[in-house]
């Protein structure tokens, strides 16, 4: 009796840990799983910014050839943009082409002031004009991509910091994305003048 007893006893505890093993791997399953999801979501993100800087960059060559028919441009400012947008579209990681978009859509702001100061004429030009709109236009919806994807990489930076994700997001080799956040430069007010 004392034997059956003993039998029942074991075999109840070895289910006990069968039964933890396997909800510990269908827990190890699901989180791995999760974190892809997310981790794809911001990679996406991600190309979204990328595509937007990729517009603003082939806007350049657009706004150049319409400038040059009038007279002399800001050479020293355009040579900074195209330097830039050639940074930008050689850029071989995220941070590079972060760096980029930020220098050329600093560069592009200086230019684009600096000759419409000089050729006022051009603001009755359409070609330019369409340009600028398409620009700011381009501007904006980089704004939202950059917002989209800071949140995005918070929700999956979140989802790998909680426990007991946060194991398995160690163990699986998941890392947190770093937020997109404005250039020191954006904290000064540019300067905008169309007199």
């Amino acid at each position: 009796m004392k034997k059956k007893g003993l039998i029942i006893t074991l075999a109840i505890i070895g289910t006990i840990i069968f039964m933890v093993i396997i909800s510990t791997i269908a827990s190890a399953i699901s989180s791995y799983n999760s974190m892809v999801s997310k981790q794809q979501t911001v990679d996406k993100a991600w190309s979204d910014i990328s595509i937007q800087l990729q517009r603003r960059a082939e806007l350049i060559p657009n706004f150049v050839s319409t400038v040059k028919g009038y007279s002399d441009y800001e050479q020293e400012t355009l040579t900074a943009v195209t330097e830039a947008r050639t940074k930008f579209l050689n850029a071989d990681s995220v941070n590079e082409g972060v760096a980029a978009g930020e220098e050329m859509s600093s560069a592009l702001s200086v230019w684009v002031n600096a000759v419409t100061e000089a050729y006022p004429e051009l603001k009755a030009n359409t070609q330019f004009t369409a340009l600028t709109d398409e620009l700011s236009g381009t501007e904006n919806r980089i704004a939202v991509a950059r917002r989209d994807y800071n949140e995005k990489a918070l929700d999956y930076n979140t989802s790998i910091k909680k426990f007991p994700r946060n194991i398995f997001a160690g163990i699986f080799g998941f890392e947190a994305y770093d937020y997109f956040e404005a250039s020191e430069s954006a904290q000064n007010v540019p300067e905008v003048s169309f007199d």
